[in-house]
């Protein structure tokens, strides 16, 4: 179903109303253009019979025209020679013609002005299609636009995350590489007196509690050096 019903409709539309209502203005302006150049070729068709019935209506008038001043002046002839009979029929004739050629003389007029009420229309119908050809160009750079801006904002927003995620990863080694400093530190470092005390006195523990399991097993342990 068309967005309008005749050409009235499309010359008196409020084109911003239409897609302020739309719920995809994109798609209706697209509708609304499609209609318009559909309408536009048939009213141009229609306009290019007018124009060839006018041409017609001309040519036959142009001929009955001719054909009227062949009767008179066959019925001038008649007279000259004295026959009024034959000049009576010339003048029929002449009548004849003449009525008909009253009527494509009262037919032209009528087509004229409806040629003129269709140019008119073609004019309209024309300064419509190309305002709603502009608002499509307009709707189009304003997706692009928009399309645009998002693409560039989610590509900022990811960048954003890659760049939190690659400053937690720094902070991360430089901390490993603080630790590995203060653990370099006791690398090669010789034990200070209260260290080797207490190794020593470890050492002393560790002898007194081996000879005393060795006292327990007794015999159960086996012969040295086997």
């Amino acid at each position: 179903m068309g967005i309008f019903s005749r050409l009235t409709d499309i010359v008196n539309s409020n084109i911003n109303a239409i897609l302020a209502r739309a719920e995809d203005p994109e798609k209706i302006i697209r509708l609304i253009i499609q209609e318009m150049e559909d309408t536009l070729v048939e009213v141009r068709s229609s306009a290019v019979r007018t124009i060839a019935e006018k041409k017609e209506l001309e040519r036959r008038a142009e001929q009955l025209r001719r054909e009227q001043e062949e009767w008179q002046r066959k019925a001038e002839l008649a007279l000259i020679r004295n026959r009024e009979d034959l000049a009576r029929g010339a003048l029929h004739a002449k009548a004849r013609v003449g009525q008909a050629l009253a009527t494509i003389e009262q037919q032209l007029p009528q087509i004229v002005e409806g040629l003129a009420r269709q140019n008119d229309d073609i004019a309209k119908l024309q300064a419509k299609l190309a305002d709603a050809k502009a608002r499509e160009r307009t709707l189009v750079a304003r997706h692009n636009t928009a399309t645009t801006r998002l693409k560039v904002r989610t590509r900022l927003y990811d960048e954003r995350i890659t760049d939190a995620f690659a400053r937690f990863e720094q902070v991360e080694r430089t901390l490993d590489e603080m630790e590995g400093r203060v653990e370099a530190f006791d690398l090669g470092r010789k034990k200070d007196l209260h260290t080797e005390l207490a190794d020593l006195e470890a050492d002393a523990g560790v002898d007194d509690e081996l000879r005393q399991l060795k006292a327990r097993l007794g015999n159960h342990m086996p012969p040295a050096g086997r």
